[in-house]
């Protein structure tokens, strides 16, 4: 279902958001006003004031595909009985919305605490043993599908524009050449311990399936290995209880450094798509390519 909205030429900001927002809201008969934006990545997450619901705007129409993935997932994974975040019952969804793809999901009211590493490993270990359905199509794993749109579409030096073309060029040759021993299976394809949530019950809560895919398991062990190893995200301690719950420690990989690779560069392309937002967002996409432009130098980059 598509919907008219805001200006299409103006950039995906948390103002043009908060419009689409309004008139997807509008469109599913819910009430959009006071929604508290609680998050501005890759999509634009918001929280209405009228119901227990997030609103998920996406960036653009070829966001659609993995919106429709992302809403089939949540409805697999509810049925099989796995903790994950719920779309919401009764709506065609995706609306897309101005361009905007935007779909609607259960709020998971939060507990008291944090999930922990060992709990993300073991949920890991649990979606990995699933078996995908028959006719749920998912795709392979891309580390490159959105680099080219936010490298050009970013407003950011054309220097670091050129740099940023070649290393991904240069990855894009490291990646053909990438061997796994593992079958393919059930990928979350971006698992970080923020993508787990514990709820008021103390349930932990798998989100965010925008990037699920049917490819290797290594592809969801690289973000915690990559922040743990390179990055010093996690203390030994927690980085051993991913491993301990996961049981295995992807640093031991002879493609790991490959992988390392495309995860910084992902971590960088995908803030560089907020650097008109604030001053605090540039600063630190100053710091991550001024990391890449150094593969052996120290990597003080701040979670975000």
């Amino acid at each position: 279902m598509a919907v008219g909205a805001a200006r299409s030429e103006e950039g995906f900001t948390s103002a043009r958001a908060t419009r689409v927002m309004a008139a997807a809201c509008q469109a599913a008969r819910l009430e959009g006003r006071d929604a508290e934006l609680i998050r501005l990545g890759e999509n634009a997450l918001f929280r209405l004031a009228s119901a227990p619901v997030i609103v998920r705007v996406a960036r653009g129409e070829e966001w659609l595909p993995k919106a429709r993935v992302e809403v089939a997932v949540s409805r697999w994974l509810t049925g099989e009985g796995f903790p994950a975040a719920r779309v919401a019952e009764d709506l065609e969804q995706p609306l897309v919305v101005d361009g905007h793809p935007v779909t609607f999901w259960h709020l998971i009211v939060e507990g008291d605490r944090k999930a922990t590493y060992g709990e993300l490993g073991g949920v890991l270990r649990d979606l990995h043993s699933l078996t995908v359905p028959d006719g749920l199509e998912l795709p392979s794993f891309e580390p490159f599908d959105k680099q080219e749109s936010r490298i050009n579409r970013a407003v950011v030096p054309e220097d670091d524009r050129v740099f940023l073309r070649k290393r991904w060029r240069e990855l894009q040759g490291k990646y053909a050449e990438l061997r796994f021993a593992t079958p393919k299976g059930p990928v979350h394809g971006d698992a970080h311990v923020q993508n787990l949530m514990v709820d008021d019950r103390g349930r932990v809560i798998l989100i965010d399936f925008e990037a699920f895919c049917f490819d290797h398991p290594e592809w969801d062990l690289m973000v915690t290995a990559v922040e743990h190893h390179s990055l010093g995200w996690q203390t030994d301690e927690q980085y051993a209880g991913f491993v301990a719950a996961y049981g295995r420690d992807l640093y031991d990989w002879p493609g790991y450094e490959t992988l390392r690779g495309l995860q910084e560069f992902g971590m960088t392309t995908w803030l560089m798509q907020n650097v008109q937002e604030d001053e605090r967002t540039a600063a630190e996409y100053r710091r991550r390519i001024a990391g890449l432009r150094d593969d052996d130098g120290p990597r003080d980059w701040r979670p975000w």
